[in-house]
């Protein structure tokens, strides 16, 4: 294909960039992927890229050579991306800021894009204080909504699991599915267990983002990027039994923090978060991908399809800290 579009991904590695990059590749675009990995692309029109993607001098020099869009799947403080807006903008036709879906408040089931956000809805001062990530993103999203720039979309993905991304209420892979492989039980707070949870396919969550870029209809525009599919926490704990048999235990939510250790950052996501109803009213991004619900992958199906497919000798990042106050508690009760 002649004079191909050029795609720029920002930090493309991780749970939904390793299938975003060849769904892109898979449309035609000539791709270049920019992170701290080492990857060897097997596709002759995507690139990768070792490197500090975040360093603004980096990305200066980067983008002198235009890319027709970019999308960025970096963690910026508020202040990093004030710095760094006007260089991704102003050199590229179409910005994806990955913002989340954790921006919502807990006000309105269902979700929709004119949901409150916290940054806008909360009384907590001390939260409001911090530059929580659900802040953060909010704040970013401000920046490029009050700027001069109209190139931008907003994406907010729901809980997105993948390859080796997992999770469960606040707990992730190396604690939820390392655990279970060692026949350990894992602990869960009991107040989220009748909670509604929206959980996406990595893979579904690149089809509608990939279909966002050189839409017309998505410039200037946000979205929730998910599945309208919602389960209970304690559907989901059940799911990881029947898959990979997890043993869950259900603590109150004072230990389950206990556990997690001192950072105010995993009271926030509970709290702010995963004990908040979260369904979400897709119709929007569907409308504008032309994608349906049926063509997503249902949750129970996904989580048995990505789990089936780990490596035996899968290594994880160390979570010593929270199994050894996990291994405590249950020692304990």
């Amino acid at each position: 294909m002649a004079n191909r579009k050029k795609v720029l991904v920002l930090g493309g590695t991780g749970a939904m960039g390793v299938y975003l990059v060849p769904e892109l590749a898979a449309l035609g675009y000539e791709v270049r992927v920019v992170s701290l990995d080492n990857v060897v692309s097997d596709h002759p029109h995507v690139t990768y890229v070792k490197a500090d993607a975040k360093n603004i001098d980096y990305q200066k020099e980067l983008l002198k050579e235009r890319f027709d869009a970019i999308v960025d799947f970096l963690i910026y403080s508020t202040e990093q991306f004030r710095e760094r807006y006007d260089v991704l903008l102003g050199n590229t036709g179409q910005y994806i800021l990955l913002s989340s879906y954790r921006v919502y408040a807990g006000n309105d089931v269902p979700i929709t894009e004119k949901s409150p956000r916290l940054v806008d809805a909360s009384t907590d001062q001390e939260f409001l204080a911090t530059d929580d990530y659900s802040l953060s993103k909010a704040r970013a999203e401000d920046i490029l909504a009050g700027s001069k720039y109209t190139n931008w979309t907003m994406v907010r993905p729901a809980i997105t699991y993948s390859k080796r991304r997992f999770q469960l209420v606040t707990l992730e892979a190396p604690v939820v599915v390392a655990r279970a492989m060692q026949g350990l039980p894992v602990v869960i707070p009991k107040d989220a267990l009748p909670v509604q949870a929206t959980m996406s396919w990595a893979g579904d969550v690149a089809k509608l983002m990939s279909r966002l870029l050189f839409n017309p209809g998505a410039i200037g525009e946000r979205f929730t990027l998910a599945t309208a599919e919602h389960r209970p926490w304690g559907e989901v704990a059940e799911y990881y039994k029947e898959i990979i048999g997890l043993n869950y235990v259900a603590a109150e939510t004072e230990d389950y923090l206990k556990i997690l250790g001192s950072s105010k950052g995993s009271w926030y996501q509970l709290a702010y978060d995963r004990l908040f109803e979260r369904i979400v009213d897709n119709s929007k991004v569907l409308r504008v991908t032309g994608l349906k619900q049926e063509d997503f992958m249902p949750l129970r199906r996904g989580l048995e399809k990505e789990l089936t497919a780990l490596p035996k000798d899968v290594t994880w990042p160390d979570a010593s800290p929270v199994w050894t106050r996990m291994d405590e508690y249950l020692a304990g009760r």
